[in-house]
């Protein structure tokens, strides 16, 4: 009543004396009400009636304070923040205790809620209209170059005390929330410049991800509920509309942290760690993620609409920070076996966005790391590679992605592994030469570690890159590979990784630049072998597979003939392996035409089958290889070989079958009776090799192994489809077992469908076991690299060693050739035309006596200048 006798300028002094007596007031009507709302109960009367006048009471303070705030508002000019500094501060003081009394009501009150439960909603809606009022109030209100420090405080304070009320408010009505939210970031921002260096960032930020998070866990459970209700009744159910106002929530907190780190992300940089748990948190919580539920199609898309779609633009404000890049590149980052993925997904997102960004922002991800006093960081390349590697379950299962937008045809889905390889190579296609070093270095280190699928991942991108860029490129690429190969010990995972890219490559390489490559590799050299195991020869040009085919088959005879006559030692085997290596390549990854290139292939078969004895092959472990070169090279030269070499090989064989041998061995005799479908035996031959052939086939369907047994069955389909023998067939499945198998294996049938969940498990289990097993691999490669390092220096910098101390016998023998070739010299020289000298004679009597003293034993005491 006294307010509209009170001038605008006076208004502080009266706001000041009389808001903090009602905010005193209102606390104690609080705390009384707290005290003694446990005994409630509708029998104390008395009681209750107290609890509902205080209620009443605070009700009527809120009410007052209302007024005050609509009658500042009814002044025709927004008054200054100077001369109503008190107001903000007390209500937002009341407001705060009234809405933490709301949400704690029903534990206070002890389930007897409903005897106050009438004032408690007039004490929540009064509360809520005051807040409205005052924000109203306040967004009138502006400052100028001229506010004052108090002024300034009290934005501060304003904005902190709503931050509080907001983690009061989250669970209590969501239009309030919002609201109060969108209130507190349209005061920072046009506040900037005057509050940016005294707001909580960090507390802003935090309770931002907290209440993204929370509604997103929100939305999770709710479409849970939706789900069980089935697609029909769906749009119908209270949890479905509840359902799609926590999307909005959740788009809105999600915008709204976007919106506030673009504008503070100078000051947001110690929070990086932050955001970089959330995105990982959110996208584990979505499909393709094993961690997450099963959602309907149109509650899934809900939700990545709500999440993913700002989570992309969360990415773009955090890119140029160079905290952000070291928490998502460190080197030393472990994550939960959720968060493998969402990490993935996470780098190909930021290697998808690098292209618009500016220099500095470049340098940072791609170069990772540069100087020692940095966090340890990889280059996005190498981080990417070493994510992918770790989601092996994801992998192996596989994921499902969805693939990219192809005019006049469906979006597709696709697994992780085409999902990186497509936005690897879009990336390489974009990337400014000056990081295409560093490119490289991540390919051939991803190329060189031991797993397998992230060395083909490696391989893929590689080749895109020398199909992209210029041929000179791809035959320096080809050149690099083909010296590391012949630097790789052949035992080493590294071996077969760089022969599949070298094998690869060499397809991209013109004719020209092809046959360099003949001549920089020469296969007339043995040391050049391991390059031209591993090249496929149809991807040579005419002319250089030619060369290569002939050079390769020349040198396979001539290491076959040093062989024989060196007496056809086993000691030498080594060579024959290494050159038989070299035919397998020819005969495999080159058609042999009918020529004499053929005629010597099949002569050296021959030639080494008539060698080959069983007893030998299980006793020397160097025979093992030359028997598994030498079948996998008769399956393929099967048809001219003769039919004797055939029963020569048949009888080896089944004597090393019926014997424990390498596993290895068994195969490439598989890949050998597999061939020989191909083959018609004359009639005067089928009695000495069908029935071997039946045995064999016998023998192996019922192997020892699960692995073995699978190619067993593959050869022996093979053969049946093709051969014309059919009585090998019945007589290998003679036994009822083996026959189940083979009648099993060609109608495919499954014997135990493997459950979605129970594979899952199974694969979540396996997967750390298959990184120890690639880490001891590569911790074998790292020792066996520093012991040769040390080595090496050892033989580039000798130890000091002391004298070599020579024996009596040897020393003896020093003197005596040092003798014999004196008395050489001095024969030629006597031979001469001039005349020898009188005391020549003489001299040579005195030596021959020397002589014979020293062989007779005897003691002299000549003079030792002789």
């Amino acid at each position: 009543m006294f307010l509209p006798h009170i001038g605008l300028t006076e208004l502080e002094e009266c706001f000041s004396k009389v808001l903090p007596e009602a905010v005193t007031m209102f606390d104690s009507l609080m705390k009384e009400i707290s005290n003694q709302a446990g005994a409630l109960s509708s029998q104390n009367t008395e009681l209750c009636a107290l609890l509902r006048n205080n209620l009443q009471a605070m009700v009527q303070i809120i009410e007052a304070m209302s007024a005050c705030v609509r009658h500042v508002c009814s002044f025709e000019e927004a008054p200054d923040l100077e001369a109503i500094r008190s107001l903000p501060s007390s209500i937002l003081k009341v407001l705060r205790d009234t809405f933490q009394h709301c949400k704690e009501s029903e534990e206070m009150y002890c389930g007897r809620l409903s005897l106050v439960a009438d004032l408690l909603q007039a004490l929540f809606k009064e509360a809520y209209s005051l807040q409205k009022c005052l924000m109203e109030l306040l967004d009138k209100i502006s400052l100028d170059s001229r506010a004052s420090e108090e002024e300034i405080s009290c934005i501060v304070t304003v904005i902190h005390s709503l931050l509080d009320i907001c983690s009061v408010i989250s669970n209590l009505d969501m239009a309030l929330h919002a609201n109060t939210w969108k209130f507190i970031i349209k005061q920072s921002v046009k506040y900037q410049s005057y509050v940016d260096e005294h707001l909580r960032h960090g507390d802003i930020s935090s309770c931002l991800c907290d209440n993204l998070q929370s509604s997103f866990h929100s939305c999770l459970e709710l479409a849970e509920q939706v789900k069980q209700a089935g697609p029909q009744e769906m749009t119908q159910r209270p949890e479905y509309k509840l359902f799609l106002k926590t999307t909005k929530m959740c788009r809105f907190f999600a915008n709204t942290l976007v919106h506030y780190i673009k504008e503070f992300n100078s000051f947001l940089a110690k929070y990086c760690s932050r955001f970089h748990q959330l995105y990982l948190e959110i996208i584990s919580m979505l499909p393709p993620s094993l961690y997450a539920a099963t959602l309907m199609s149109p509650l899934s898309e809900e939700l990545n609409a709500a999440a993913l779609v700002p989570l992309e633009a969360l990415l773009t404000q955090l890119l140029p920070l160079p905290p952000f890049a070291e928490v998502v590149l460190r080197k030393d980052a472990h994550f939960r076996p959720e968060c493998e993925l969402p990490q993935c997904l996470l780098l190909v997102s930021v290697l998808g966005q690098l292209g618009s960004q500016p220099e500095e922002t470049l340098q940072l991800w791609y170069r990772g790391s540069q100087f020692s006093e940095e966090t340890p960081r990889f280059p996005i390349y190498q981080a990417i590679f070493t994510s992918f590697r770790r989601c092996c379950t994801e992998r192996r299962l596989p994921v499902l992605l969805p693939g990219l937008m192809m005019k006049g045809h469906a979006q597709g889905r696709i697994g992780l592994h085409q999902h990186l390889c497509v936005h690897l190579c879009a990336s390489v296609a974009a990337l400014p030469p000056m990081y295409f070093p560093i490119l490289e270095s991540c390919l051939i280190e991803a190329v060189l570690q031991a797993d397998t699928q992230t060395a083909l991942l490696a391989t893929d991108v590689w080749c895109f890159t020398a199909r992209y860029g210029t041929a000179e490129l791809c035959l320096h690429h080809v050149r690099l590979i083909g010296n590391l190969v012949k630097t790789c010990s052949r035992e080493s995972y590294q071996w077969s990784h760089l022969g599949l890219l070298l094998r690869r490559m060499v397809f991209l390489m013109t004719p020209n630049h092809q046959m360099e490559l003949v001549e920089v590799f020469s296969p007339s050299q043995v040391q050049n072998l391991p390059v031209w195991h591993h090249i496929l020869l149809r991807a040579l040009s005419l002319d250089a597979g030619l060369r290569v085919r002939t050079e390769l088959v020349t040198l396979t005879q001539n290491a076959l003939t040093d062989w024989q006559e060196a007496g056809c030692k086993l000691g030498h085997m080594d060579k024959v392996n290494t050159a038989l290596k070299s035919l397998s390549a020819v005969v495999h990854r080159g058609s042999i035409p009918e020529d004499q290139c053929l005629l010597s292939a099949v002569r050296l078969v021959t030639q080494l089958w008539s060698r080959m004895c069983p007893n030998q092959v299980l006793t020397h472990p160097a025979l093992h290889c030359t028997l598994q070169l030498l079948l996998s090279i008769s399956a393929a030269l099967v048809k001219s070989i003769q039919h004797q070499v055939i029963n020569q090989a048949l009888v080896c064989v089944g004597a090393l079958v019926s014997q424990k041998c390498p596993d290895e061995v068994v195969l490439a005799a598989l890949e050998f009776l597999a061939s020989l479908g191909k083959v018609f035996v004359p009639h005067d031959d089928q009695s000495q090799i069908l029935p071997k052939l039946s045995s064999l086939f016998g023998v192996l369907l019922a192997g020892r192994s699960w692995l073995l047994q699978q190619h067993a069955l593959e050869a022996f389909a093979h053969f049946a489809e093709i051969t014309n023998h059919e009585e090998v067939i019945s007589h290998s499945l003679s036994v009822e077992e083996t026959k189940t198998k083979v009648v099993n294996y060609l109608s495919k049938t499954v014997d135990a469908q493997e459950e979605a969940e129970t594979r899952l498990g199974r694969l979540k289990l396996e997967s750390p076991v298959i990184e120890q097993h690639s880490g001891r691999l590569e911790a074998d490669v790292e020792a066996a690299a520093d012991g040769s390092m040390a080595s090496d220096l050892a033989d580039s910098e000798p130890c000091s060693k002391r004298a070599r101390q020579e024996n009596q016998a040897e020393e003896l023998s020093r003197h005596v050739q040092t003798a014999a070739s004196a008395l050489r010299a001095a024969r030629v020289l006597s031979e001469g035309d001039a005349p020898a000298p009188p005391w020549l004679e003489s001299k040579l009597k005195e030596l021959q006596n020397l002589i014979t003293q020293i062989s007779t034993g005897q003691h002299t005491t000549e003079p030792r200048s002789l």
